[in-house]
C-alpha cells in the first residue's frame, strides 16, 4: 500500500515534527514498532530512544524522545513526548556537560537518597543517547 502518513511529535512546550512521512519507527516500551499508511490503530507508551522516519523524499530523519505516548491511526502517528529534539538540534556540548555532571553525581560517595541516584542515572542515559544519535549521523 503506497502513500504517506502524518507524523506529529509534540512536547508540553512545542511542536517538534508536523509533516507527511513514508514510515515511522519508534521505541515502544515493549519493543520497537513501525507504522506505514493503513496501519491498525493502537496506542502505546514510549521509552527513551530515537524515532526514525523517512520524509516524503525517502530521507531518514531522527528525533530523540525521552518517553511519552504514541497513537497510531491508519493515516497519522501522534507522539506526545516528555521531551524531544531533532538530531540536528542536539547541542553536543550541552549533552557532554550533562553526561559529565551525571557521572560525577554517580561517583560521589555520599549517602544520598535513592531518588538522587535514579535521577543521575536517567540523566546519564539521556545524555549518552543524544551523543550516540549525533555521532551516528557523523559516521553516515
Amino acid at each position: 500500500m503506497a502513500g504517506n502518513i502524518r507524523l506529529e511529535v509534540v512536547t508540553p512546550e512545542k511542536s517538534v515534527v508536523d509533516e507527511e512521512v513514508q514510515i515511522v519507527v519508534a521505541p515502544g516500551t515493549l519493543g520497537e514498532f513501525g507504522v506505514l499508511i493503513g496501519h491498525t490503530p493502537f496506542m502505546t507508551t514510549l521509552k527513551l530512544g530515537t524515532i526514525r522516519y523517512n520524509d516524503t523524499e525517502g530521507v531518514e530523519r531522527c528525533v530523540f524522545v525521552s518517553g511519552g505516548f504514541a497513537e497510531a491511526l491508519p493515516d497519522k502517528v501522534t507522539v506526545l513526548a516528555e521531551s524531544a529534539e531533532r538530531r540536528r538540534d542536539i547541542d553536543i556540548q550541552r549533552a557532554k556537560s550533562a553526561m559529565e555532571r551525571a557521572q560525577r553525581r554517580l561517583e560521589e560517595e555520599t549517602e544520598k537518597e535513592d531518588r538522587d541516584f535514579t535521577r543521575a542515572t536517567a540523566a546519564l542515559e539521556r545524555a549518552l543517547h543524544r551523543l550516540k544519535l549525533v555521532e551516528t549521523k557523523r559516521s553516515l
